[in-house]
């Protein structure tokens, strides 16, 4: 690249950056737990004319328990579809979010320029014990996901 090039693509940067609506993908295998409730919460704290979609590489239903532990801290995302990736194709993306492993793996190639961020958060769809032990899991996760997006809103949106 020559430097005008290198110009021209860095202004490209700044103007996708500089623009008001930003659109968001958080992905996991079965859009089921971890991406409901990273969706919910950048819904929450995303400033408006964000447009957060979550979808998995599968699609696995809403978790009944994730709605549950969501509804715990005060955010509803009962109405939120379990939806699969390849529903988003033409939308052009400015932050692919995996919370997964498998996902990111799994990842379709999206003909953007999206900046691509991984977090691996435990799966509680996955948790083992009693009720009270299974829920205190699916809270924990709850927990962890809030904090990674407060951190994402605060620093790129």
């Amino acid at each position: 690249m020559d430097v005008n090039q290198i110009a021209v693509h860095q202004n490209q940067d700044v103007v996708k950056l500089k623009r008001m609506s930003k659109n968001v993908l958080v992905l996991c295998t079965g859009n089921s737990c971890r991406s409901q409730i990273a969706d919910g919460y950048l819904k929450a704290f995303a400033p408006e004319g964000t447009n957060v979609y979550s979808a998995g590489v599968e699609t696995h239903g809403v978790n009944p328990k994730a709605i549950e532990t969501m509804q715990k801290d005060g955010v509803n995302i009962s109405n939120n579809t379990s939806n699969n990736v390849d529903e988003y194709g033409n939308v052009d993306f400015d932050f692919i979010i995996t919370v997964c492993d498998n996902a990111k793996e799994r990842c379709p190639y999206f003909p953007s320029e999206a900046y691509r961020f991984h977090k691996n958060f435990p799966d509680p769809a996955k948790a083992t014990g009693t009720e009270d032990e299974v829920n205190a899991q699916f809270d924990e996760v709850r927990d962890m996901v809030k904090l990674y997006c407060k951190e994402f809103v605060s620093a790129y949106l």
